[in-house]
């Protein structure tokens, strides 16, 4: 049965939704709430499951082109030089560390290829039901519908989710920088530096930009909450001193920082929805669930989720759909909001007794050849089954990970 559905945002989750949802012939209509969609954001990591997404939509030759491999994850304490943080991704199966605004151009260019309604400066106030199918009413009063379903892939900033998340007391600031010229750093592996868990510097390499060869990466600082707001009323020079007495080693990254404006804030949050539907409206990504970005799930699960819903969509009506949705996610969801939540503390708090425990018992433990190959699994997305009772497309052989039902 072909569907008419509607999808709330223009994300990560909201675009690959649509593209799958169009190409099973489903008639799909895009609410988004700027003139123009447009990325938010800066860099950020595609697991090898969130990568076979992107192959099953004939994307993964252009989202290696933009991206970098990331093949290991390195931490290191600077107040004793001691190694925190040493985790790798499968052998030739590494992570895509991309900037959003090419994950995003790959994914509009897909849209754009299909017959999607698009309507923009839509902000939503509302999925309204009418009957058995929803209305979707913006904030100016406009009204459109009935569709089947709602997609909400409005994100955090959803109008419609219940979801009521934790605010956590750290968040960072983000910024997009030239790859210096003759640096030692290697390019397929994100970096960090701590001091204890209130300080965390980072370098990611990004690969490159839509229409550029050049090589960009992401760098990030970690700091409290309630000092972003105060940040960009510092000198930058200040700043600059603070994190290069932090690491001296990402002075060149830094010194393409010019403005405050280049620093992107983002504050986190933490929960998950127990029922991320409603009868004909389905919550997807950070409507659903949000977290902190320690794990580099965020936009993993958004591809994951549109992937589960679209499959549960091809054999179901939707009132059966819907929770078969969930249940397929339900699992994978949890395991790594509960990861998140566990770890994150370790890099980001005010609690330096948890950082001595990361260096001195995470650290060493994570060494040992059967917990490595558990945290492989982990980053690699694959500690539990992403979709429960299916198989992901295009998965590289060696893990996959189908279950039965």
């Amino acid at each position: 049965m072909k569907l008419r559905i509607a999808i709330i945002g223009a994300g990560i989750g909201g675009l690959a939704a649509a593209a799958l949802l169009t190409r099973d012939r489903h008639h799909v209509t895009i609410f988004e709430r700027f003139e123009a969609p447009r990325p938010i954001g800066s860099g950020l990591v595609i697991q090898p499951v969130g990568l076979s997404v992107l192959d099953d939509m004939e994307l993964g030759p252009e989202a290696r082109r933009l991206s970098s491999p990331i093949n290991r994850m390195l931490g290191h304490d600077a107040r004793a030089g001691r190694l925190a943080l040493d985790v790798s991704y499968p052998p030739d199966h590494p992570g895509r560390a991309f900037h959003r605004a090419s994950l995003f151009h790959m994914l509009w260019q897909l849209v754009e290829s299909f017959d999607i309604d698009l309507i923009t400066s839509a902000t939503v106030a509302e999925a309204a039901p009418d009957g058995d199918k929803r209305r979707v009413i913006l904030q100016d009063g406009r009204n459109y519908g009935p569709f089947d379903l709602v997609i909400d892939a409005a994100g955090a900033g959803s109008a419609i989710s219940p979801l009521r998340a934790r605010p956590l007391g750290y968040g960072a600031l983000w910024g997009t920088v030239p790859w210096p010229d003759a640096h030692d750093l290697p390019m397929d592996q994100l970096r960090q530096c701590y001091h204890g868990s209130r300080r965390m510097a980072g370098i990611l390499p990004v690969g490159c930009l839509p229409g550029s060869k050049a090589s960009v990466a992401t760098i990030f600082w970690s700091l409290p909450a309630n000092e972003i707001p105060g940040w960009h009323d510092r000198p930058l020079d200040s700043w600059r001193r603070e994190v290069i007495g932090l690491w001296p080693g990402i002075e060149p990254f830094i010194a393409a920082i010019t403005r405050h404006d280049q620093m992107v804030p983002a504050i986190y949050s933490h929960g998950t929805l127990a029922r991320p539907f409603a009868p004909a409206l389905a919550h997807i990504g950070d409507a659903a669930h949000r977290a902190s970005p320690q794990l580099g799930q965020g936009a993993n699960m958004a591809l994951l989720d549109a992937l589960a819903l679209c499959a549960a969509l091809r054999s179901l009506p939707v009132e059966d759909a819907l929770p078969a949705y969930a249940a397929m996610r339900r699992w994978h969801v949890r395991i790594y909001q509960g990861m998140s939540a566990l770890f994150t503390p370790m890099y980001q708090s005010r609690m330096n007794a948890l950082s001595h425990l990361r260096d001195h018992i995470l650290a060493p433990v994570s060494r040992w050849p059967g917990i490595r190959h558990v945290l492989t699994r982990l980053v690699a997305g694959t500690l539990v089954p992403p979709l429960a009772g299916e198989s992901l497309p295009a998965l590289p052989i060696g893990i996959k990970t189908r279950q039965s039902p």
